[in-house]
This record gives C-alpha cells, sequence and structure tokens, in this order.
C-alpha cells in the first residue's frame, strides 16, 4: 500500500466546542460544554453509558443541531460550511452504519469519494487508488466482492472503516471503531488509525470503551461523567483514580503498561 495523502490545505483544523449543549425533545444529555480536539492528534473521548459520548461526537460531525452554543472548525461555525466542503474536511463512522441490501465491501468503499465527485463524473483513477488503499489498510481486499450481508460483524466494521478512508479527509470521527472487533483486530484498527495520524497529519478523534486501549493509542483524553466534562488532556494526566472514581465510581490503581509505559487501569 502506499503512502496516505497528506492534507495540503493551510487552513486551521481545530474542532472546538463552545458552551455547547446538546439533547433530544426534553432530556438534556450535555450540558454547556467547552472543549479543544487538538488539531493532528488522536483523540479518544470516554465515560460511562449514558454521558453523552456519542451526542458529543454527532454534534462534531453537524449530524444534530446544538440547543445551545456551537461547534467549530477552524474558528468557523460547522453549520455556516457549505455540505460537500465540509465533508472534503470531515467524515463519520456512526455506531450502527446502515447500507443497502447486496451492497458489496468495494461499492461501500466507493461512496467515500462522493464529496470529491462532481455529478456524472468518470470514475477517476484518484478515486481508485483511494478506495484500493482504504481496503488494502484494513485487510479487506481480497473480500471487496463479498456482499455487506454475507461477513462477520468484525469484517462489516472494517469495511465501514474503509469507507471512511476512502474520504481522504484530514479529519476522522469514530464512534467505537473496536465494535465486534476481537482483541487482536482491536489492536490493529487502533494501530491503523495512530499510523494514518502519524504519517499523513489526519486528526483521528473516537470514541472508545476500553481505557487501557484508549492510553496506549491516544495523544489526548477527554474524559466525560454524568455531570459533564471530568478531565482532558494527556492520557497521565486524564487517567487517575480521582478522575475514574469521579467519571465512573470506579475504585481503581493506575500502574504502567509494562509494554509501552502508558497508564493502565487496574480496578479495585
Amino acid at each position: 500500500m502506499s503512502d496516505p495523502v497528506r492534507y495540503q490545505g493551510d487552513g486551521d483544523l481545530t474542532l472546538r466546542a463552545d458552551n455547547l449543549s446538546l439533547g433530544y425533545q426534553d432530556r438534556k444529555v450535555i450540558d454547556r460544554l467547552t472543549l479543544t480536539l487538538p488539531a493532528g492528534r488522536v483523540t479518544s473521548i470516554l465515560g460511562p453509558n449514558g454521558c453523552g459520548k456519542s451526542t458529543l461526537l454527532k454534534a462534531l460531525a453537524r449530524l444534530i443541531t446544538p440547543l445551545q452554543g456551537a461547534v467549530t472548525l477552524g474558528g468557523e461555525d460547522v453549520h455556516r460550511k457549505n455540505t460537500r466542503a465540509l465533508a472534503r474536511l470531515l467524515s463519520i463512522l456512526p455506531q450502527a452504519p446502515l447500507a443497502p441490501d447486496g451492497i458489496t465491501v468495494a461499492d461501500l468503499a466507493r461512496r467515500g469519494r462522493a464529496p470529491w465527485r462532481a455529478f456524472l463524473a468518470p470514475w477517476s483513477d484518484t478515486d481508485a487508488k483511494a478506495c484500493d488503499d482504504a481496503l488494502s489498510a484494513v485487510g479487506m481486499t481480497d473480500l471487496a466482492d463479498r456482499p455487506l450481508s454475507e461477513l462477520s460483524g468484525g469484517q462489516r466494521q472494517r469495511a465501514w472503516i474503509a469507507l471512511v478512508l476512502a474520504q481522504a479527509t484530514p479529519l476522522l470521527l469514530l464512534d467505537e471503531p473496536t465494535t465486534w472487533l476481537d482483541l487482536p483486530h482491536q489492536i490493529e484498527v487502533l494501530a491503523l488509525l495512530k499510523r494514518r495520524n502519524r504519517e499523513a497529519g489526519t486528526t483521528v478523534i473516537s470514541v472508545l470503551h476500553d481505557l487501557n486501549l484508549a492510553a496506549r493509542f491516544s495523544d489526548h483524553l477527554v474524559l466525560l461523567g454524568r455531570d459533564g466534562l471530568v478531565a482532558e488532556g494527556a492520557p497521565d494526566a486524564v487517567l487517575t483514580a480521582k478522575h475514574l472514581q469521579t467519571a465512573f465510581g470506579l475504585a481503581a490503581r493506575i500502574i504502567d503498561d509494562p509494554v509501552t509505559g502508558t497508564p493502565m487501569v487496574v480496578p479495585l
């Protein structure tokens, strides 16, 4: 596989939530959150179920409208950006994506090229290369012609990741990208995303549940609790016994991961 394309623009790609409140109907999920997601870094969003992790990710991707406040990309409100222009900067893998019946793995990856193609434009070498590279990156080249419905849960998840990689945006937002994957494939996917960050400067923002894997593969952590933001920053500053007690009600000891030296959570 060739090296991923590095973003050539000169704009600021920092995502920021400013006094952001989010909710559904009468239920407020996030209240007046202010947060900066650093550009060019791997960030993981952590927290207990129901604290608003997925809701926050949707708001960052402009999939839901804030009740209050704003999400900005490079200082500009994302709701004021042209849809196609935004789709060339930011791609999202939602938690439970849906695909048409009968679609193949290759067809799914090709859908990632939509923001880059004019209406009825012929398929280009650039489009083909982006899809081929994406399928290769997730180990799905040999399954490219298989219908998505015939794959295991883990294989389907990797096919969806190929779609967002084929979109070739400088920002990737992924909601639980390791869902359905066994541990070796979880590590493989997270290593792939980190490698994408290191080689192409891609900003990667993921919702994760595994605290130790998040610490291993992230530069920046955001820890949410039932009452909002608990902590943000480097893994060793966020994953402390005090913060875990606040966010999860979890008594834990923090030790050094014997392989990476990153924080490792040991529940008591």
